[in-house]
């Protein structure tokens, strides 16, 4: 069986030392298999899902500027007919709102005079590919990236929470296989 661990880059020595005294060669009940970093500094992170968004840039372990906020976006409707069409209609003219402000925001916080060398992303896919296919965010597509689409509607906390995770060196651990059955 494997998972991951993520641990904070400042902790990964000690992490690694109770790790190879809690596993000693040859025989460990665990072992690490794959080990990725992911060392950039500063570091811009970007949020976006339907209602909400956050965007922040980030010197080591804090945000040195960040922006979070809502924005309504019509949810599905049951209607039939001419309604879904125009509730269709309207849930895209505000997606395409919320696209805008996130860009703008985006453009703000992340501009070049600090220049970011990596990227955490999370949320909505479609709406993260538009906020970064604005031609003044060209700059953040050739840069290291760290996907996280597994965050809730972004909030300051899932922010921090994507720092957190966005910092993190990943380890994949696997467990021994157990020994034959004694009898």
């Amino acid at each position: 069986m494997s998972r991951v661990v993520e641990v904070a880059p400042e902790r990964l020595a000690g992490w690694l030392a109770r790790f190879a005294s809690n596993n000693p060669e040859p025989g460990a009940a665990q072992r690490i298999s794959a080990r990725e970093d992911f060392p950039y500094d500063p570091l811009a992170v970007l949020l976006v899902r339907r209602g909400g968004y956050a965007v922040g840039l980030a010197k080591g372990a804090a945000f040195t500027d960040s922006k979070v906020g809502t924005r309504h976006v019509q949810s599905r409707t049951a209607a039939g007919g001419w309604s879904q069409q125009r509730f269709a209609r309207r849930r895209g003219n505000q997606a395409d709102e919320l696209v805008r402000a996130v860009a703008e925001h985006s453009t703000r916080i992340l501009a070049r005079r600090t220049e970011p060398r990596g990227l955490v992303v999370g949320g909505d896919r479609t709406l993260v590919r538009e906020v970064l296919d604005d031609p003044r965010l060209a700059h953040l597509l050739g840069l290291p990236r760290r996907e996280l689409y597994d965050l809730p509607d972004p909030r300051r906390t899932v922010l921090e929470e994507a720092l957190r995770r966005g910092r993190a060196v990943r380890i994949s651990i696997e467990d021994a296989a157990p020994g034959p059955p004694t009898s």
